[in-house]
């Protein structure tokens, strides 16, 4: 990406100005806060809506795409990262994987997912594994497939480089600690 191409200063710069060059603020979806010492906080949060909803309804079009279309985004994640690295899992591996806090959620999950034949579950002491199954694999295979079709081919051209996508996801998983750093202090309050 050259100098002047990149989408987010496009972004920007628009955002500064309407056509008749009033000042349009930052892209929020609640001004009020916004209105305080960090807007681009709240620009950043507005963002993380958009994507977390346009994210999740991708994984159950691609999923649907590669012949499953039951599965919820939080069933599919699941799948995708008991597939992750093919060893057997517990419950607190994958839940500590994927920041689920509430337990119930992905024991469900995990129950749909062996009951449709896409994991099975197995003992390693007192403890509950789930690993991929045979039929698991290749729909998580169909699934990364279409991904690459549909929506990476698409990327390559106008997107972000792989750089500038690894230095996203390093500031989203930083601000997912301090998120839960206020999370916690709010529940003290």
């Amino acid at each position: 990406m050259k100098a002047g191409d990149n989408p987010v200063e496009g972004a920007n710069a628009v955002r500064e100005r309407d056509l008749t060059g009033r000042s349009l603020g930052p892209i929020v979806s609640s001004q009020h806060l916004a209105a305080g010492t960090s807007p681009g906080l709240s620009e950043m949060e507005y963002g993380v809506i958009l994507i977390s909803h346009a994210f999740s309804r991708w994984m159950v079009r691609c999923m649907t795409a590669a012949g499953q279309s039951s599965l919820s985004p939080i069933e599919i994640l699941i799948l995708h990262s008991i597939r992750h690295r093919s060893r057997p899992k517990t419950l607190a591996d994958v839940c500590l994987a994927l920041d689920i806090g509430d337990t119930h959620v992905a024991n469900y999950a995990i129950r749909k997912l062996e009951k449709a034949g896409l994991i099975h579950t197995g003992r390693a002491g007192k403890e509950k594994t789930v690993r991929i199954s045979d039929a698991g694999l290749e729909l998580c295979d169909r699934y990364a497939e279409i991904r690459n079709e549909l929506l990476l081919r698409g990327m390559s051209d106008a997107g972000p480089s792989q750089e500038e996508l690894s230095r996203i996801a390093s500031v989203l998983r930083f601000l997912s600690g301090s998120y839960d750093q206020a999370s916690r202090a709010a529940a003290t309050v």
